[in-house]
Order: structure tokens, then sequence, then C-alpha cells
């Protein structure tokens, strides 16, 4: 199992057991993420469907246009590329759980994973876009505007609250943007139209990458090749949470607030530091050892080369049952606890750490409270800091050339000396 899953943190619990021996590890199944029954055993999804955001006062056209409208979605969505399934995935719990955890709390702000080249990186993080939810935007806005919430508004929509008209509201999935080493500045950032803004006097702005990434998940695959002038765009976004384009004189800003997912392999470089401590947690992906789990690895991409439409409909109950668990864990985050005992050791390790700053300390306790959403509880333990502890604070340790231990065993061992 250790080999397996290299130093991710379940391998190494299972090693030095807490105080109870049932620490919450990731089992490898035949049907891909397993929790057990304290994951998914019980928990079902409360809610309804949210009505359409027009009302027809004849109920049989009101019925066709539905009709319709679900119909046109079901079309759209059969015409798209097919995605691997992400419960179909053998292996990298790890990286699985760290993914999981950010749909369900997106403040703990994005991912990062390394690992060795071809161990699944980009077909997990892809494999995402069939489970994420449903969240209130405005209709029409480029921008993806919370309704809701005017941090996440764009200034035109922010123009018309204020004005007290009221906003057009559908329910649409959260967006996965692509973000390609190739990309121009103008394409991420957005461009303005110059000769509109002299000639007719008005602000003629065509959104970018970062706009339809706004309330989304952004991801990079090779984060570590990209160019620094891209890295210096996302590290301004991810700071401030909006984008500013100037250009000849004329300044636009929009909310600019999204998921972090990056990926690459450690060969090619290392990513910036600054870049780095921007991602809430980090996971490292081995390469699959054991011969017979490759084999079925490579079966099962066989399967879904051969016809993805069948192998996506054999994982359709396990797919459900994952998107209910995220929507149940993302409805009861907000009455999670964690006792301040808890908070205080997480931050006595922390600081024995000598971690820069005070993210590692947030993104522990956010990265916990999610992990507990998904078990269905509203109290934090100490089996899900230790779950969760190693991906928050792996990438913040200082890097010491002469140092052979991994840094999320020194995690490992300071919180156990810590905790115990």
């Amino acid at each position: 199992m250790a080999t397996i899953l290299g130093t991710s943190s379940a391998a190494i619990l299972a090693y030095r057991p807490f105080s109870k021996p049932s620490i919450p590890s990731l089992s490898l199944t035949s049907s891909g993420l397993s929790f057990g029954r304290e994951y998914y055993g019980g928990i079902g999804l409360v809610g309804k469907k949210g009505r359409p955001p027009f009302q027809v006062a004849v109920a049989c056209v009101a019925t066709d246009i539905g009709s319709v409208e679900e119909a046109q979605k079901l079309a759209s969505k059969e015409n798209q590329r097919p995605v691997y399934p992400f419960a179909a995935i053998v292996g990298q719990d790890e990286m699985k759980l760290c993914l999981l955890l950010n749909v369900i709390d997106p403040r703990i702000g994005g991912v990062m994973i390394m690992g060795d080249r071809g161990t699944g990186k980009s077909t997990t993080v892809r494999s995402l876009v069939d489970l994420l939810p449903e969240i209130k935007v405005v209709a029409g806005d480029p921008y993806n505007s919370d309704p809701e919430d005017p941090e996440s508004m764009g200034i035109e929509v922010r123009e018309s609250v204020v004005k007290g008209e009221d906003l057009a509201v559908v329910m649409a999935n959260i967006n996965m943007v692509d973000l390609p080493l190739g990309a121009t500045e103008d394409r991420v950032c957005g461009t303005i139209d110059i000769e509109k803004a002299l000639t007719e006097g008005v602000k003629a702005f065509e959104p970018g990458l970062l706009a339809k990434a706004n309330r989304g998940i952004l991801y990079v695959d090779e984060v570590n090749l990209l160019d620094d002038h891209l890295v210096d765009v996302l590290l301004d976004s991810a700071a401030s949470g909006w984008n500013t384009v100037e250009r000849e004189g004329i300044s636009i800003s929009h909310p600019a607030r999204f998921i972090l997912i990056g990926s690459g392999n450690p060969e090619e470089g290392e990513l910036r530091p600054q870049l780095l401590d921007r991602f809430g947690m980090h996971a490292q992906v081995g390469t699959v050892r054991d011969a017979e789990l490759r084999v079925k690895i490579v079966e099962e991409r066989a399967r879904f080369d051969k016809n993805p439409k069948e192998f996506r409909h054999s994982y359709k109950a396990e797919q459900e049952k994952l998107r209910q668990q995220i929507a149940s864990a993302r409805a009861c985050l907000s009455s999670v606890q964690i006792d301040h005992d808890l908070k205080v050791k997480i931050s006595k390790v922390c600081a024995e750490l000598n971690v820069d700053g005070l993210r590692g300390d947030i993104v522990t306790n956010r990265a916990a409270k999610s992990l507990a959403a998904l078990k269905g509880r509203d109290q934090v333990t100490a089996e899900d800091i230790a779950t969760v502890i190693p991906n928050c604070l792996r990438h913040r340790l200082r890097k010491d050339p002469l140092e052979s231990i991994d840094s999320g065993l020194l995690v490992i061992e300071k919180f156990y000396e810590v905790f115990s």
C-alpha cells in the first residue's frame, strides 16, 4: 500500500495509528474511490430542483418549454467530448481527496499536484467536471456573478442592484477552464476594444479566461512550465480576487475568484515559491507498482477507449453517489465545528515547523472541516486533521538541500509529537 500511495497521509497513518486504529484511510476498489460506510452510508441529498427563471401563464406551454430546455441540455451534454469518470479512477487517493475537499470548500485555495509522467493527473482533474454542483448565477453575465454576494458581482450587475433592478437568476454548473501554456496575456486577462472606445466613447471589453473561471476552477497543466508573465497575472488575481486590465489609459476590473488547480512533473523544474504558496493543498502522486493494479488500470482504460458511452454508463450509480455526497457536504459545511484546543495544536504544529505566514493554519482548519462534512459529521476530530495536515503544510516548509526526508513525513512526525 505504501508503495502505491508513496508519501500520502493515508499510507503514513496506516503505519503509525493514532489513538484509534480507525483513521480514515482511502482504499483501492474496483469502483475507484471508496470512503467506506462513514462516507457514503446514510448521507442523502436534501433539496429541490430549482424552478426555471421564467413563468408562463399557460401550463402546457410552460411544460413544453421546460421539456425543450431539458432536451437541449441533454443533447449538448451528449455531444461533448466524453470524460473519464472520476469514480473509475483506480488509486491516487491522496490526489482525489484533495480535489474533493476543494470542491466542497473553494476557500481552501486549490491544489497543486506533482508526480511522475503518466500517473493520471490531468485525467483525474478533468474527470472532476461531472461532479461539480450547480450554483446560482446572473443570467447573461460573462463573470458568473453571484446574485447574493456583492463581492462576486461584476460592475454592471452591481450597478443594477444599486438601481433596484430585478436580476434574472439561473442555475449553472461550476465552470472548469483550462489555461494553455501558450496562451497570450490578452487571452487570459481579456482585451479592450480601443477603436470602439475612441469612436463610441464606451468601454468595450472582451472577457478572457479569468472572467470565465470566476467562481469556478482554473486548471493549469504543467504549471511549472508556465511563462513568468502569466504567473504574475495568476499571482495578482489569486491575491486580490479581482482582475484589472489597463490599456491606453482605460481601466476595467472584474471579479476573478477561482479554485486554482495545477499539475506538473518535478523533473521538469520547480515552481516559483510565490505561486506555490498560493495553492491551498499539495498532493504527491506516485507510479503504481502493484502489477495486478496496473493491469486493472490498463483494462479499464481500454474499455473506455472502446466505448466511452457504455463505460460511463457503467459508473453512473457511483458518480451519482459522489455528487450527492458532495452536495450534502457543501450544505452542512457551515455547521461543522472545530474545538479551540485542536485549533491551538494546529497552530503549534505550524509554528514549530517554522511555516511562514498564517495560510497553513487557515487552510488546515478549512480542510479538516471539509473532511468532517464529507464524512457527514458536524465536529472535527484529530483523525481528520491527521489526514489533511501533510497536504496543507508540505509545500510551505523551508527547503533544506541536505534534507533527504520527505516534507510530508516531517509534518506527520511533528503532528504526533504535538497531538500526543
